[in-house]
């Protein structure tokens, strides 16, 4: 079983920054994928930013250019840092990882989430 533990977040004006990491732990075979997943009040959960571990990333239209995603595969964690941010970036973030469950099996996890809130 993979543990997620997300730390970051909170309170920031238009226009600042916040850094938000995500450790795992109790893999056995590796994680293959690692990303930032987003819920704002009344909308779906969408894909903020992934990472495989190659380093390899996708990120989500609007927010190409003011988030970086990053990974320690070291440590097993990556890191979203946030620059130039939007009320509408207003959400929870949550972590997600695709970890292999056997050499041939992947399973999804997700951490418990972080509230991140963009106001004046």
């Amino acid at each position: 079983q993979v543990q997620l533990v997300e730390s970051g977040g909170g309170l920031v004006q238009p226009g600042g920054s916040l850094s938000l990491s995500c450790a795992a732990s109790g893999t056995n075979f590796g994680i293959n994928a690692m990303g930032w997943f987003r819920q704002a009040p009344g909308k779906q959960r969408e894909l903020v930013a992934a990472i495989t571990s190659r380093g390899i990333t996708n990120y989500a239209a609007s927010v190409r250019g003011r988030f970086t995603i990053s990974r320690d595969n070291a440590q097993n964690t990556i890191y979203l840092q946030m620059n130039s941010l939007k009320p509408e970036d207003t959400a929870v973030y949550y972590c997600n990882a695709v970890a292999y469950k056997t050499l041939v099996q992947l399973v999804t996890y997700w951490g418990q989430g972080t509230q991140v809130t963009v106001s004046s």
